[in-house]
């Protein structure tokens, strides 16, 4: 009988050696992230220049760049052909705003659109509006899911539109 108990002590000896031998623990320290914020702000415009013009002026109450990535909250922007372009967020990255929120694109010249997320391409000047969409001209109102919109040549694409359009009789 001590010979048998003597093997089930090696056994688990060896079971206990083999699985500290194997088992690594480590060590694992808290490792604080370091802040990547490059620029904060309250109640700031943005003029956008190149060597011909002013490309467009935004205005916002609170701003941050974090890690390359602008987020502007209750952003106001302009340009030639965008009277206003209201969000509640405007996140620039690149070429590009991703608009949230209470968006509201009133033109110069044209339909006045509101939606809930939209993304303006500033260097193509295309308002793509990713959900549905009004757009208001004097007693036109247009209805749709989905909008892609160029701000130069005044085209609009739309899906599932629903519309009421008044034209002149002649």
């Amino acid at each position: 009988m001590g010979l048998k108990l003597e093997i089930i002590l090696i056994i688990a000896m060896i079971a206990i050696i083999s699985v500290s031998v194997t088992v690594e623990i480590k060590n694992k320290q808290i490792t604080k992230k370091e802040p990547t914020i490059e620029l904060e702000f309250t109640h700031t415009t943005f003029t956008e220049v190149d060597v011909n013009k002013t490309q467009g002026v935004a205005f916002g109450t609170y701003g941050i760049r974090d890690a390359g990535v602008l987020t502007v909250d209750n952003l106001r922007y302009s340009t030639d052909s965008i009277k206003e372009l209201r969000a509640k967020q405007g996140i620039y990255k690149g070429d590009r705003i991703y608009l949230d929120h209470n968006i509201t694109v009133n033109q110069k010249v044209g339909f006045d659109y509101t939606a809930e997320h939209a993304i303006y391409d500033k260097k193509l000047e295309i308002l793509y509006i990713t959900s549905p969409f009004t757009a208001i001209m004097n007693e036109n109102v247009i209805h749709g899911s989905a909008l892609r919109y160029h701000m130069k040549s005044k085209e609009a694409f739309a899906t599932d539109v629903d519309a009421v359009v008044y034209t002149k009789e002649k």
